[in-house]
């Protein structure tokens, strides 16, 4: 009988507990969750705080009640104290009644997932600043924005722009602030935040951008948060400033990258024999640049944890690497991305140029119609795509997942230019807008 320890359960745990079931129906598999829930969507918190979530508990895609009649051994509310990796031991204690004991295994498999970054900012432990990750902090903030009047958010990645996009259309007066002079400066290029910003303006919220925290300072009734530039006083501040692997467990016994994200190879395998890692806690290998690479989103979550099971025996099933491909909605706006932005490249050391075109998604003949702006990276030399970036007032998620596939099939822009792609007038123009902007890179090279 192989015994698996499993620590960790939210999107890589859970899919790596359910395929390892599914792989191995005979394996003894003992799942550790701190937590009393498992397998949140936080992507949903903004979405429930803004009242477009029918029922919160659809936010949960598994329990531990189905992984226990999958057949999983399941430790809720139980903290893994230590790991022994090499002995093959952890120990944990019971949340609940206190209790501590040791459990041995054959394999393990780290799926700790991310915390909070949470910077050393006086002032920072006050009651009135708050997280924003999983379904404690959910709930705490859905409460507090039922009455408060503002807020501050510090963070303009997607958490902090979903979260200040629904605080403004609730009447919650609303700043948002970041050391980087753009919003969404990490997922998108200048081109596109532009007119991100715009929004914001448009909708109150007030941009406190390239401005770096020094302290919060607590009022009684709520808090000023103090930058560089400026104080911003509001009823409550959400920090969304980004995260870190969860990975303290196993410090100084397996290979890490220095965040401490756990490296892993092709098929999930750590660097000390039988330990696995998916998700949040380990690398990812990044197609648009070959390398490993630390990119916390439950779609790499998944895909890892579901090949843990495939692998955990012996090698199966190779991991193809992620192009990080990601979109969000904020007000009329959809963006969607896939791959390497100019920005990107640039703090990785790598040369691209960036393409852009504007244009309407569908024949102008038609009712309605509405600009479309392309973005498509690529290596001057090689002529590979190496990422994409789409806005407007149209749905183009789907423009994302096209380059991703581009990335993943090494095309160039020559490829990507004379792809097959459909044309109907509700959807689109004779020349799909990827198609064309590839087009017009074509031309510039």
């Amino acid at each position: 009988m192989t015994t698996v320890a499993v620590i960790g359960c939210t999107h890589a745990g859970t899919f790596a507990a359910q395929s390892i079931l599914q792989e191995h129906p005979d394996w003894e598999v003992h799942v550790f969750e701190r937590n009393s829930t498992l397998s949140f969507l936080s992507c949903g918190i903004a979405l429930w705080v803004g009242d477009h979530v029918s029922d919160p508990k659809k936010m949960f895609y598994s329990s531990p009640q189905a992984l226990a009649a999958a057949g999983a051994t399941m430790h809720m509310r139980t903290d893994v104290l230590s790991v022994d990796a090499a002995g093959k031991t952890l120990h944990a204690k019971d949340l609940e009644t206190g209790e501590e004991k040791d459990y041995a295994f054959d394999k393990l498999v780290m799926t700790t997932g991310s915390k909070p970054v949470i910077p050393p900012i006086p002032g920072i432990d006050s009651e009135h600043v708050m997280l924003c990750k999983n379904w404690d902090h959910a709930m705490a903030i859905k409460e507090r924005a039922k009455t408060a009047k503002s807020a501050v958010v510090v963070g303009s990645g997607y958490i902090g722009a979903e979260l200040a996009e629904q605080f403004s259309l609730a009447g919650v007066k609303t700043t948002l602030v970041d050391a980087m002079d753009r919003v969404l400066a990490n997922n998108f290029d200048e081109p596109i935040t532009t007119q991100v910003e715009q929004e914001f303006e448009a909708h109150g919220v007030e941009l406190a951008l390239g401005q770096k925290v020094t302290k919060f300072e607590d009022t009684g009734s709520g808090v000023t948060v103090v930058t560089e530039k400026g104080e911003y006083t509001a009823d409550f501040a959400i920090l969304a400033v980004g995260f870190l692997p969860a990975t303290e467990l196993l410090k100084g016994q397996v290979d890490m990258l220095p965040n401490g994200a756990i490296i892993v190879d092709e098929y999930m395998r750590a660097s000390v024999p039988d330990v696995y890692a998916a998700g949040d806690s380990a690398t990812v290998f990044y197609n648009p640049t070959g390398k490993h690479d630390y990119i916390p989103l439950a779609t790499n979550a998944v895909r890892q944890g579901l090949l843990v099971g495939r692998n955990i025996d012996k090698p199966t099933r190779a991991y193809m690497g992620t192009q990080a491909t990601s979109a969000v909605q904020l007000y009329d706006l959809s963006l969607a991305a896939s791959g390497l932005t100019k920005g990107g490249a640039d703090r990785r050391g790598i040369n691209v140029h960036l393409t852009e075109l504007v244009d309407d998604y569908r024949p102008d003949f038609m009712l309605t119609t509405t600009p479309v702006t392309s973005l498509l990276a690529w290596d001057p030399d090689t002529r590979e795509v190496k990422g994409g970036q789409f806005l407007a007032k149209a749905d183009v998620s789907g423009a994302a997942n096209v380059i991703s596939m581009a990335i993943q099939a090494h095309f160039t822009i020559d490829d990507l230019a004379n792809v097959d792609f459909l044309f109907q007038p509700n959807f689109d123009k004779p020349v799909y807008y990827v198609g064309a902007v590839a087009m017009k890179a074509a031309a510039e090279a």
